[in-house]
């Protein structure tokens, strides 16, 4: 998902090499670089301080940091699967709810564990905003179209998050992106707007039209997430408000289990576990890592693979037969968040 920012333009990363104390010994091409220092010369025989090493392990660093947001992307791309898992055993509320209140309970632990502190009060507004976006809104919209959708045409539809995204946040923050944004992402809608009209017969079906609407929650959420991360580290703004939720999803997830009682299934299970732990939190804190090490614009490039994953997990799990105009939709998709991503930078 590219809208988790978590890094403030113009930061940086002091980073030590592994194994080290505060300094480590400085390669003596790197000491003839930098020439004469200042101060008294050290006496003769004495081995001059060691200087710390940055450049050597940045390469291994950014690679590390690369990985954890490739990760991220593989978890959010097995969503709709795990999704389409867990309603064979269970109702779409009982889904919803459960998930976030299993990912509750994880991220509250961490909070405790680690002695966070309570946001500040001018963060609540925000956090809400996130935990009726991210939390609340799109996983309840997107499970509701997964009813009557396969997952492999919800994910060409959700392929329009990150271009979503951008328009809301240019919104919000007051940015003025490029005409060549703006037709790119139109461009990109009426790819998805054509298939989804394609693929449902001449009119948008009623999955298409709750996917739409995930897209719209999703992205204020999003972007509300991305403001806020500059202040807090990225997994404790969704772990505040899976915290800010629960007055709506303990209950609801009471009631639910009361209307529609589960048929557990190992598939049930194991999706609804998915959802919980690797979608709804574990996927975020290293999605949130890896883009604090190497930044949201290479970060958000990773994510394109995202709708593509999920085509082939679709297959791979759940057996589904892909229409030509699935794939093909999705990489035009691709190739217009592509320009846009080229177009802001």
């Amino acid at each position: 998902m590219r809208d988790h920012d978590s890094v403030t333009p113009g930061s940086t990363i002091a980073v030590n090499a592994p194994g080290t104390g505060p300094a480590a010994a400085v390669h003596p091409a790197a000491a003839q670089a930098v020439g004469p220092t200042a101060g008294p010369t050290a006496p003769a025989g004495t081995a001059p301080r060691p200087a710390p090493v940055v450049h050597a392990c940045a390469p291994r660093v950014a690679a590390r940091a690369t990985l954890l947001a490739a990760l991220g992307v593989a978890a959010f791309s097995l969503t709709f699967p795990a999704t389409a898992w867990a309603l064979e055993g269970m109702g779409a509320w009982t889904v919803v709810t459960l998930r976030s209140v299993l990912a509750a309970a994880v991220a509250g632990c961490c909070l405790v564990v680690l002695r966070v502190r309570l946001p500040e009060r001018r963060h609540w507004a925000g956090l809400a905003v996130v935990a009726a976006g991210v939390v609340l809104g799109f996983p309840l919209l997107t499970t509701l179209a997964l009813e009557t959708s396969t997952t492999s045409h919800a994910a060409v539809v959700v392929g329009l998050l990150p271009l979503t995204t951008a328009a809301f946040s240019a919104v919000r923050t007051g940015a003025r992106p490029s005409r060549t944004f703006w037709a790119a992402a139109l461009a990109g809608a009426v790819v998805v707007i054509g298939f989804a009209v394609q693929q449902s017969g001449g009119a948008p079906s009623t999955g298409d039209l709750h996917l739409f609407a995930a897209l719209l929650v999703c992205a204020a959420g999003y972007t509300e997430g991305g403001r806020l991360a500059r202040h807090l580290p990225g997994w404790q703004v969704i772990g505040w408000a899976l915290l800010l939720a629960l007055p709506v999803t303990v209950p609801g997830a009471a009631l639910a289990l009361l209307a529609e009682p589960p048929h557990l299934t190992a598939h049930a299970v194991a999706g609804l576990l998915w959802l919980a732990l690797g979608s709804q939190f574990l996927g975020l804190v290293v999605w949130y890592r890896g883009m604090a090490a190497i930044g949201v614009s290479k970060a958000s490039q990773l994510q394109l693979a995202q709708p593509l994953l999920t085509l082939v997990w679709s297959v791979l799990l759940l057996g589904e037969q892909l229409p030509l105009a699935a794939p093909v939709a999705a990489v035009a998709v691709l190739l217009c968040i592509a320009v846009t991503q080229r177009s802001a930078a």
